[in-house]
């Protein structure tokens, strides 16, 4: 008689990855370090990305270690994309060819790409918004920039079309997080 023993290997998920895009100067703090704790909390990696190297300096003071610029990233090597907002936003990040091509490959990819506050726009200008439900920072800039992308923007925190995740601001920042969380985990 032979006794057969079968080892069972877990099966692990490959750690998810998100890309956080932030300005270099005058990013929204809690915009990116709310939702940024709540993701690693959930075992995704994140790493920041900026326009510039170096250090980024938040508009309440924090400073935020570049891990790499926007032209460095390989979209390949990442399952989402959230943008933070600011008022650096609008300066930095409306109008980077390189960010706005990010963007783009995301959402080609069917990639979750998600933005809060102002940069919302980011997503507007990329031409990723036509026909989504979104929110966006109560400035009437952010709001005309995604109603000529063809977007419906409403006035709730955070709002999830498909792969589009918007928040509105600062406030929505945790509920932002885990948005981000659930459609890269499926909680």
């Amino acid at each position: 008689m032979h006794t057969v023993i079968l080892r069972l290997r877990s099966r692990r998920r490959p750690t998810p990855k998100l890309l956080f895009v932030i300005a270099p100067e005058r990013f929204r703090d809690e915009e990116l370090l709310e939702p940024k704790r709540a993701l690693e909390q959930g075992g995704v990696a994140v790493t920041v990305a900026s326009t510039r190297p170096g250090t980024a300096t938040g508009m309440l003071g924090a400073k935020v270690a570049i891990d790499c610029t926007v032209r460095q990233v390989d979209e390949a090597q990442y399952d989402a994309l959230a943008i933070a907002g600011g008022a650096g936003s609008p300066t930095h990040l409306w109008d980077s060819a390189p960010l706005l091509a990010l963007v783009q490959a995301f959402h080609r990819a069917a990639k979750p790409v998600a933005a809060i506050c102002l940069s919302g726009a980011v997503l507007a200008r990329a031409g990723v918004l036509r026909g989504r439900r979104v929110t966006v920072y109560p400035a009437a800039r952010a709001i005309l920039e995604t109603k000529k992308a063809g977007a419906t923007c409403v006035g709730e925190p955070v709002v999830v079309d498909g792969t589009i995740i918007t928040a509105s601001g600062p406030e929505a920042a945790t509920a932002f997080g885990a948005a981000l969380l659930s459609h890269l985990i499926g909680l």
